[in-house]
């Protein structure tokens, strides 16, 4: 038999697109399956869709294994994946949200990248981004688009990824990660204080003890940008993540940063609170221009900053 792999799907308010990632689990060309759904207390009907597809006489002889996870109170997405490592039984795992799809090779091209790459336990590969539905028609572009010569370069350490990861939080293809479960135990899995923002640190803290970040360039996986994602506000000056993203940044990543790095993102933290207040989110011309000049260039740090580098 070909070797188990666990598929947890961490869901929360999931309804409208649930039922399609579920099919694309099952016409994975990867036969050998767990899969989980860890829904996170969704307010609308996704456990009800989730229990009644997972009782069709074809998912049941489809899968290995079948587990689905509730609980009676949201404790965030960090939490949510830590529900699904535990109850995972396979040595690798491939975590992928209510709303996106596994392409049908990406359990078999992960595992092949494995089986050809010994050292490698946390894989990503490419993404491909819709809008709204996995139609061709609407297929927006692939992420990233060339192989990056920067964090996933070949010849980068783990270090080198680490000294990078602290100057920039993110890897725009975090819905292709693919993980060995031990790997992820044995640094604590994900921090559960963090309920929004779970990967940035998970970066971090696998790279800051040693392991490095792997990536090969298939697609895997489609993502879907859709109205109703939680990190989509529709067109504005800038998104709540940029809120959070920093506060998260200030607790893992600042003790790094040289100090006046640190300052100008405090400065733009700031001053984006201050539009935030006073509602200043439309993206008008005049608006970014004005944002831009507030947070960078009239930020002291940035000058400093600039300065700093060339000396």
């Amino acid at each position: 038999m070909s070797q188990l792999v666990s598929v947890p799907v961490v869901t929360y308010n999931a309804v409208a697109f649930i039922e399609e990632t579920l099919e694309s689990i099952f016409n994975q060309t990867h036969q050998n399956i767990q899969l989980i759904i860890s829904d996170d207390c969704s307010k609308d009907n996704t456990v009800d869709i989730v229990q009644k597809w997972c009782k069709q006489p074809k998912v049941i002889t489809r899968f290995t294994d079948i587990v689905i996870l509730t609980v009676p109170v949201n404790a965030g997405v960090s939490a949510n994946c830590n529900r699904s490592i535990t109850a995972s039984t396979a040595e690798w795992i491939k975590f992928i949200a209510g709303d996106d799809i596994l392409l049908p090779n990406c359990i078999e091209e992960n595992l092949k990248f494995v089986s050809n790459n010994h050292d490698a336990k946390i894989i990503f590969s490419q993404v491909q981004v819709f809008q709204d539905t996995f139609e061709n028609k609407n297929f927006v572009k692939n992420i990233p688009e060339q192989y990056p010569d920067n964090l996933m370069h070949v010849s980068f350490t783990a270090l080198d990824q680490f000294k990078l990861l602290i100057e920039s939080d993110r890897i725009s293809y975090t819905p292709s990660y693919f993980f060995n479960k031990k790997t992820i135990e044995n640094i604590g899995c994900y921090d559960e204080t963090n309920k929004l923002v779970e990967d940035y640190p998970m970066w971090l803290n696998l790279t800051k003890s040693g392991i490095k970040l792997f990536y090969f360039h298939i697609p895997t996986v489609g993502y879907r940008i859709h109205a109703n994602a939680t990190n989509n506000t529709g067109e504005v000056l800038f998104k709540p993540a940029v809120l959070n993203g920093y506060l998260v940044k200030k607790k893992y990543a600042h003790q790094y940063l040289p100090w006046w790095q640190a300052k100008q993102e405090m400065w733009a933290y700031h001053l984006t609170k201050g539009f935030s207040f006073f509602k200043i989110t439309k993206p008008t011309e005049f608006n970014k221009s004005i944002y831009k000049i507030a947070t960078v260039y009239c930020n002291p740090f940035f000058i400093i900053g600039v300065v700093a580098r060339r000396i």
